[in-house]
């Protein structure tokens, strides 16, 4: 069995902390110059520009891309023939801590109720999933709360059918307005129970930019919602145009027969994760 030490860990959540406030993935950039040069309004062609700009500062510079370096939530994939020598989630939420320090991030986590700061970013959001293997795979995700405040979750009836699910979704996003700084990324979750549609829209903003559901009518689905969005003509920023949103990331999971639960989770254009497999 291998055998992965509680500090390997703490030290590679500390650099993808770092790194996921400073460097946008390819993926994410490559969607932004799509944009731009979709973009049919010049005002909102030159805040991409801006955004474009601002993304390549702070990668040179080391300097966090948003002043919001969120809420960080970490996706734990950990194989079922991998043992790790410590406390896994002592070691993700050192790493976390360590993070924010070193990197000069700003610490945005408080208690609900007093408000009162826990000053170093900690506790991190920890999902913890079992897989087959070898790996133990994270994938860090930072959500600042401009556009995880545009959340929404619903229990719609099974009679919505996929034109409800469309509906609802295109009009949280819509609803959203300006708020999750466009164009954005909207992670959708369909089925399961409450809980587990939200997690399904949280967890689906992990994948990579530009790569449809592999099933077909869930990546049609992906596409019809994109489409909607963007011929609502909100655009970047609320300035119009038409791009309010890169993707549509739709994760399913089976529900009962008399529920349809919908979660919508929407990310900003400064879409930042990072992931590591040790």
């Amino acid at each position: 069995m291998k055998v992965i030490e509680e500090s390997a860990v703490t030290a590679a959540v500390r650099e993808l902390a770092m790194a996921a406030a400073c460097d946008l993935e390819p993926d994410t950039l490559e969607a932004l110059l799509i944009a731009r040069d979709r973009e049919s309004s010049e005002l909102a062609r030159n805040v991409l520009e801006l955004l474009l700009s601002n993304s390549d500062i702070a990668s040179r510079e080391k300097i966090p891309i948003c002043q919001d370096t969120g809420l960080a939530v970490v996706f734990v994939e950990l194989g079922r023939e991998v043992r790790v020598g410590g406390d896994l989630e002592a070691a993700i939420q050192e790493g976390v801590r360590r993070g924010y320090r070193d990197g000069f991030l700003r610490n945005s986590v408080c208690d609900p109720l007093t408000r009162l700061n826990t000053n170093d970013n900690t506790p991190a959001v920890v999902h913890l999933e079992l897989v087959a293997g070898d790996a133990l795979t994270l994938r860090f995700l930072p959500k600042g709360c401009g556009s995880e405040n545009m959340s929404a979750m619903a229990m719609l009836p099974p009679s919505a059918g996929k034109p409800g699910i469309i509906r609802y979704v295109v009009e949280q996003v819509v609803a959203a307005g300006s708020n999750p700084c466009p164009p954005v990324l909207v992670g959708v979750g369909v089925g399961g129970s409450f809980e587990k549609a939200a997690y399904l829209a949280k967890k689906s903003l992990c994948r990579p930019l530009g790569y449809a559901h592999p099933r077909s009518d869930v990546a049609d689905l992906e596409a019809e919602m994109l489409l909607e969005i963007n011929e609502q003509g909100a655009g970047v920023h609320g300035l119009g145009g038409v791009n309010t949103a890169l993707a549509v990331h739709l994760e399913l999971f089976p529900c009962h027969i008399a529920s349809l639960p919908v979660a919508v989770n929407i990310q900003c254009h400064a879409h930042r994760h990072k992931e590591i497999v040790l």
